[in-house]
């Protein structure tokens, strides 16, 4: 595994996938997903949103990975209201979305478990162009069942894409590490 100023140079050098899950959200709602394309709602009497504080700490991580000069050459998201605002919070680039990395609980509706694991695992296995690294924001649901890695919300596994379906991790972040490696880095100036 890598950390630290390691893991800081092989990003800034690209070809890794960085996967995060969404950021914090509000628990007290659940997702009322009954046909094709609800999750993409913003109504959060319809699915569950992002909390303020899950908004802060995508914008936090997106400043730190931007103050660490780590190139990204793509960022997608899964069509779910809660990934998208995640992806545009960090603020690394355009947002695209694809349902390749959706929440298992939608899988029934694209496809079914198996081919929304096999997605993913092809899609996080695809290099990024050279020089960058690309960035996936979904769920936890679906990256542990393709990869085995679980990050909190937030959270990022990072992996070695090696294509045809292979993949290594490399590191595990949480929401402050990104903060913590970007002031190692470089401190700030005050």
């Amino acid at each position: 595994m890598l950390s630290g100023k390691t893991l800081v140079q092989a990003l800034q050098k690209g070809g890794f996938n960085i996967y995060f899950r969404h950021a914090a959200t509000d628990w007290t709602k659940e997702d009322q997903v009954t046909q094709k394309g609800d999750w993409k709602s913003c109504d959060p009497g319809k699915m569950r949103q992002l909390a303020p504080e899950g908004r802060a700490a995508a914008r936090k991580i997106g400043t730190a990975i931007r103050r660490m000069n780590i190139p990204v050459g793509r960022v997608w998201s899964s069509e779910y209201c809660r990934t998208r605002e995640t992806a545009r919070h960090l603020n690394l680039g355009p947002v695209s979305t694809t349902i390749d990395i959706m929440n298992l609980r939608a899988a029934a509706f694209v496809g079914g478990h198996d081919a929304l694991v096999n997605r993913a695992r092809r899609a996080l296995s695809n290099p990024p162009p050279k020089g960058t690294n690309t960035v996936f924001v979904a769920h936890g649901n679906l990256v542990q069942a393709a990869t085995g890695a679980y990050p909190g919300e937030a959270g990022a596994a990072i992996f070695a894409p090696q294509g045809d379906g292979g993949l290594i991790l490399v590191a595990m972040l949480n929401s402050e590490d990104w903060e913590l490696l970007s002031s190692e880095i470089e401190p700030d100036k005050k």
